[in-house]
């Protein structure tokens, strides 16, 4: 009986050894690459919306640390380095993806077509090429789209409702985003409708903002509709200051908080 019990004893143990040992073992890291089209983490969009992100995975069972490690690249708005950065966090190999920005998701989508990508703040990524639906993305890719081209169309009739006396809307955009230049677009195509002109207005790099608004301000009965992109997300607060300046000096309409 003692040589029977202790085969039992011994064979329960050979059984249960493995599953505690299983039990004991760290969970696995999770690896996910992040291209943002920012300077560093001190950036407003960044502050507001990343930690946002992070806290519903973790609420989710996903914690950094624990079983998920980010792996944050920034790359400003520059082009080139949007598109050094999106290699470099490729070549990385990172279990997912995610991407903000329409230059960000045409760099990452250039960069590879196996690893899952999730984008966020990407408007019209349909008429951007860069997915082949929203009901249907395809591929490796889907996401958030934030804007359809026709919201251009609500802004100007909304600042036109907010300034009965406006006459000139000045579009602050880049060109190089195909889906701003779809707001542009949808906008001077209902310009005439609501009885204003749209103006192209755009924004290279932060230093032409007191520059750019001033001008238009130049003329009266004037407003703005400034496009999501990540040069106007980063400068949102510096856009409506230098707005507020030179509403006092030429008749540009802005937010009644100035």
């Amino acid at each position: 009986m003692r040589r029977r019990a202790f085969i039992t004893l011994a064979g329960a143990a050979i059984v249960v050894s493995p599953l505690h040992l299983r039990a004991q073992q760290p969970a696995r890291i999770r690896r996910i690459g992040v291209l943002l089209p920012f300077n560093n983490e001190n950036d407003g969009a960044v502050r507001q919306l990343w930690p946002a992100f992070a806290q519903r995975l973790a609420e989710l069972g996903w914690v950094e640390g624990r079983n998920i490690q980010y792996d944050v690249h920034f790359t400003t708005q520059n082009n080139e380095k949007i598109r050094v950065g999106a290699a470099e966090l490729v070549a990385t190999a990172p279990e997912l993806i995610v991407v903000w920005s329409n230059p960000g998701l045409a760099a990452i989508k250039e960069a590879t077509q196996s690893v899952p990508v999730v984008f966020a703040l990407v408007g019209d990524p349909v008429g951007s090429g860069l997915v082949a639906s929203l009901a249907r993305p395809g591929g490796n890719i889907t996401g958030f789209q934030n804007f359809e081209p026709t919201a251009s169309g609500k802004w100007l009739e909304l600042l036109k409702e907010i300034a009965p006396g406006l006459r000139r809307v000045g579009l602050v955009y880049n060109q190089n985003i195909p889906a701003n230049v779809d707001f542009l677009r949808v906008a001077q195509g209902l310009a005439a409708s609501v009885g204003v002109t749209v103006k192209p207005t755009e924004l290279h790099d932060a230093a032409d903002i007191d520059r750019v608004l001033a001008e238009f301000a130049q003329e009266p009965n004037g407003g703005l509709i400034v496009t999501p992109n990540p040069l106007n997300a980063r400068n949102n607060q510096t856009i409506i200051e230098a707005g507020c300046t030179v509403a006092f000096t030429g008749d540009l309409s802005v937010p009644s908080g100035c």
